[in-house]
């Protein structure tokens, strides 16, 4: 699954890095300048994108509300340190998605409120921690969670790999916008097998990956076309014809600013592989190169 549009995309894992040390890195994007249609003469592209400021800190703290239920159960020193240092990521990557709503999106007239109620009612109530009499049923809902974030964590890979390899320059994309988000998803790719690993660590069966994507799928599809749907049509220089905005979807998908419906595709069903792990979905090397980059500017926590 490996994204080959940028002449320097290496194909996935050419260089193996050795363990990684996973660390948050404190960077700030300044989006307050930032145009609305930040991909120049792309406004549906730039909104599909866009659209992930409004769903990513949910999302991202529904996967540290369970890591952190789950960190006291977990006896292996190696994955404790990769699962505070996810959490820490994911941290940052939460309230940096949260600036961008409020100093890019809100500053645009965008006002997100009524689409995070609806991510925040799904993720948190729906799907979130409950308080279970029975310890074995309260043990199993955990693992439930756990198998559902490493699914999601496949698919933000997938995004992450994608963003490190996208067209957006070439295109005149605004710098800020694609750095932040070339640094979330270089970090995705960092800790991209942490997920996977604690969903095995309490539960290695095929099964459950089965039933995770059972829910992972219908649930990011919503949320996904949801966030979407509502940026482009508070936008009044966008297309409000669905038909119109199918068609600019694939559009950007050929031109490398999105994904396209068969990577995205690829994505999901080769998570489905018995035989899948996450060293199958973009390359290290690429990211960490990228991450090299970004330390220069990170503030120490």
């Amino acid at each position: 699954m490996a994204l080959t549009r940028r002449k320097n995309t290496l194909p996935p894992d050419a260089v193996d890095p050795g363990p990684v040390s996973l660390r948050a890195r404190n960077v700030q994007f300044d989006l307050s300048r930032s145009p609305l249609h930040w991909i120049p003469g792309h406004p549906v592209a730039s909104h599909v994108v866009s659209a992930y400021h409004m769903l990513f800190p949910e999302v991202e703290r529904f996967f540290i509300t369970a890591f952190e239920e789950a960190l006291p159960l977990v006896d292996d020193e190696r994955l404790r340190e990769d699962i505070l240092g996810f959490i820490g990521q994911e941290s940052i990557h939460a309230d940096a998605h949260d600036r961008a709503v409020r100093d890019f999106l809100l500053a645009h007239g965008i006002d997100a409120s009524p689409v995070l109620a609806q991510a925040q009612w799904i993720l948190r109530k729906s799907m979130g921690p409950r308080d279970l009499k029975d310890p074995v049923a309260q043990r199993q809902y955990l693992i439930e969670r756990l198998a559902v974030v490493a699914a999601l964590e496949n698919f933000t890979a997938f995004l992450g790999h994608y963003a490190l390899n996208s067209t957006w320059e070439e295109y005149g994309a605004d710098p800020n916008v694609a750095d932040l988000l070339r640094w979330h998803g270089a970090e995705e790719m960092e800790h991209r097998n942490v997920a996977h690993d604690v969903a095995l660590y309490f539960d290695p069966t095929y099964r459950r990956r089965l039933r995770a994507m059972a829910v992972t799928v219908p649930v990011t599809v919503l949320l996904s076309a949801r966030c979407m749907w509502f940026v482009i049509k508070s936008d009044p220089q966008a297309p409000h014809s669905r038909l119109r905005t199918v068609r600019d979807i694939l559009r950007g998908g050929k031109a490398g600013l999105l994904p396209t419906w068969r990577e995205v595709l690829g994505a999901m069903t080769g998570y489905l592989k018995p035989s899948y792990t996450p060293e199958q979905t973009g390359s290290m090397a690429q990211a960490l190169a990228y991450l090299a980059r970004v330390d220069a500017r990170t503030v120490t926590p």
